[in-house]
């Protein structure tokens, strides 16, 4: 019960990431902001193993938990992050979000390739109810004179496309995070953590080991994360530095950027290692995905977006399709 609570506050937390992240990365551009992101999260992150570890970086990993854990950075950060925030630029964080259901399948199919899970028939049902939630929320119907009513997108390409990877990249990235972790622990037994209630010795504060792992495996994540996207800054931005000063002199935008931090790559994705080593990839992916539903009432009220009742049905049935992937 307590992984599926982590997952719910990891939801709640996403939710107003995503809010912070649309308004930020619409000022910043997606690499500026991702880069920012990584900065403070780096920061955050830094201070907090120093506190709870007694060291600034992440001790007890091993190689193979730094092998793993860089390439969940990889996936999910620099190449699932970045088009997250391409997605919120061109088709706002509440469709954004509702692509990120995605994540789920991917989950499921990773998980059986990595770790051998088994797929169920249900989750075949479940991948084409997920994709047909999203298809009743982004399509609509228009009167023409030659054909009657045209189904059209309603949103456009790129943008589907670049939410559909961060989906894709968020559900591969985690299910690797987990292989990473299942490794962070060994390595830490090994060390002479036996029990999950060990305290690091020289730590500043007395919290358990299984606590502070998450946050040092998400600081590993981060160190690729902040790397790939200031190199991708210097490479194909517009004058990398001068964005990144412009960025940090906009008051509004950095605002956004602490908050997305905070409860993203801080504190919710630290969260989202937590509530995996709790329960299954899968259980935590589905409460993970009630996010698009949740961001529908904020969007409209901060955003005054027009939700109309075709997209919150095809949100909920969206989420109804990814939980079909671990009903057993």
């Amino acid at each position: 019960m307590e992984g599926e609570l982590i997952s719910l506050f990891v939801a709640v937390a996403w939710t107003a990431t995503a809010l912070f992240a649309e308004v930020g990365s619409k000022r910043m551009g997606s690499l500026t902001f991702n880069t920012m992101r990584m900065v403070l999260s780096l920061l955050f992150l830094t201070a907090t193993l120093w506190l709870i570890m007694g060291v600034p970086y992440p001790r007890f990993a091993d190689g193979a938990t730094w092998g793993w854990m860089l390439l969940s950075g990889f996936v999910g950060y620099v190449l699932g992050d970045y088009c997250l925030m391409k997605g919120y630029i061109l088709i706002g964080s509440r469709f954004g979000q509702l692509f990120m259901t995605l994540s789920a399948p991917t989950a499921a199919i990773i998980a059986r390739l990595f770790l051998g899970e088994k797929m169920h028939p249900l989750d075949l049902l479940g991948m084409f109810i997920t994709l047909g939630g999203i298809a009743m929320s982004i399509l609509s119907k228009n009167e023409t004179s030659a054909s009657g009513r045209k189904v059209r997108l309603k949103l456009p390409i790129k943008g589907i496309f670049f939410a559909s990877m961060a989906g894709i990249g968020q559900g591969a990235g985690l299910v690797i995070s987990k292989i990473g972790l299942f490794h962070y622990e060994q390595s830490a037994s090994a060390a002479g953590m036996v029990s999950g209630f060990d305290i690091p010795d020289g730590a500043l504060l007395s919290v358990p080991i299984c606590f502070s792992i998450p946050f040092a495996a998400t600081l590993i994540r981060t160190y690729i994360g902040l790397s790939g996207f200031f190199l991708a800054l210097m490479l194909f931005g517009d004058h990398g530095l001068s964005q990144l000063h412009r960025a940090v002199c906009d008051r509004k935008a950095m605002w956004s950027a602490l908050g997305s931090t905070i409860l993203g790559p801080f504190v919710g994705v630290s969260a989202s290692m937590f509530a995996v080593t709790l329960t299954s990839a899968g259980i935590a992916q589905t409460i993970f995905a009630l996010t698009p539903i949740l961001i529908i009432a904020p969007a409209a009220l901060f955003f005054h977006q027009r939700v109309t009742v075709r997209e919150v049905i095809g949100a909920v049935i969206s989420v109804l399709g990814v939980s079909l992937f671990f009903i057993r």
